[in-house]
């Protein structure tokens, strides 16, 4: 009405998830005017400024088929969960993201919070609900095609965290099973490929993909959930100090660069991580297997002001605590009674120390196990 080119469209149905939404989208006859695409996700908030700050690398670089821009989290102190998941995204983004780019590397697209170039979608062959990791599966293609991409660390939009347990999860099993299944699928594709050299694939196959997105969350859960507790049983096997604490001790601190102001959380930080990677491993599982939840697509739900206005309802205080069976994670439960088995064990039997680890690492799972964890959503 004001004479601005803009219009509002949704469809009427939820096939292929977001890829199907995406694909849809780009079907309308406006796009076929249009030079390039920016993807938001429904709880972001890009700046007024945002296409100034980020379509110029698309116009004066013929090449260059996404920019990338960084998240900024609008909640991150609503409680310690939130804390934790910026501390790796910030990492993801300020180490990972910026790093790749820096040296034209590959790096994947996060699905929101980016522009695209229309041509080099088309040319990738557009969206695809192959897996639920479309904005991957496409920034794959795109580069197997010669395309290159761009992080802008300096350009933040801001979003939401989940913060509650159950959205969290949700959200992991989708973002630890999506590579897997995408892995499963392209792997042959990406070694034909012919466009890229072969130090290209490697790094694709390699490092993006086993030991990113796949090895990395088998292993933390093998081995500090597992193996290490096994150990107490087994006097004659030793784990070497440099495998069990310093190794470990430098990758703790390097996740810490990107959010200087969480230090103090890192003993949190690990504890909190071997325990989701109990449900990383598994999704991965599920990803490299195809099993049945594979292409699961659970909406991550975020609370934006719901919270404060169920808050702010005196019949919604007085029932503030979910009902106990209702938060009950019955598998975190089995892990935290392993580890105090150990521990206990480990305290009577053992010489080396960890059942102070294996304590509070099973207090961690104990903890989560009763969904004492997130936020705490008053119910109505």
């Amino acid at each position: 009405h004001k004479g601005v080119n803009i219009t509002y469209q949704i469809r009427e149905n939820r096939k292929g998830y977001k890829a199907g939404a995406l694909k849809e989208g780009m079907k309308h006859g406006y796009v076929r005017e249009c030079e390039y695409v920016a993807i938001f996700d429904a709880d972001f908030q890009p700046d007024p400024d945002f296409l100034r700050r980020t379509i110029p690398f698309l116009v004066h670089n013929s090449d260059i088929a996404l920019v990338q821009a960084r998240w900024r989290f609008v909640n991150a102190d609503e409680c310690l969960m939130t804390r934790m998941q910026e501390m790796s995204l910030d990492y993801h983004f300020t180490v990972e993201q910026e790093v790749s780019s820096s040296v034209c590397a590959f790096f994947g697209f996060n699905g929101t919070a980016g522009v695209w170039r229309v041509s080099a979608v088309n040319e990738a062959g557009g969206w695809k609900d192959r897996t639920t990791v479309e904005d991957m599966d496409l920034a794959i293609r795109a580069s197997l095609k010669g395309w290159k991409f761009v992080y802008l660390g300096d350009v933040q939009v801001k979003s939401e965290l989940p913060s509650t347990f159950k959205a969290f999860r949700f959200q992991q099993h989708r973002w630890s099973c999506g590579p897997a299944n995408l892995f499963r699928k392209m792997l042959m594709e990406i070694v034909r490929n012919k466009k890229v050299t072969i130090w290209k694939k490697i790094h694709v196959i390699y490092n993006f993909f086993l030991i990113r997105k796949i090895i990395a969350h088998i292993v933390t859960f093998a081995f500090y959930c597992l193996i290490i507790p096994a150990t107490i049983f087994v006097p004659e096997v030793r784990i070497p100090k440099w495998g069990c604490v310093y190794i470990p001790t430098i990758i703790t601190l390097l996740n810490s660069v990107g959010t200087p102001r969480s230090f103090h959380l890192l003993f949190f930080w690990i504890l909190f991580e071997n325990v989701m990677s109990l449900h990383r491993t598994k999704a991965t599982l599920i990803g490299l297997l195809e099993a049945g939840r594979a292409n699961e697509w659970v909406v991550t739900e975020k609370l934006g002001n719901a919270l404060k206005m169920k808050s702010s309802s005196k019949s919604s205080a007085k029932k503030s605590f979910m009902r106990v069976w209702d938060r009950l994670n019955v598998t975190e439960l089995g892990v935290a009674a392993f580890l105090f088995s150990c521990g206990w064990y480990d305290l009577a039997f053992g010489k080396d120390h960890f059942f102070i680890y294996l304590f509070f690492q099973g207090a961690a799972f104990f903890i989560v196990g009763i969904g004492y964890v997130g936020t705490i959503v008053p119910q109505s």
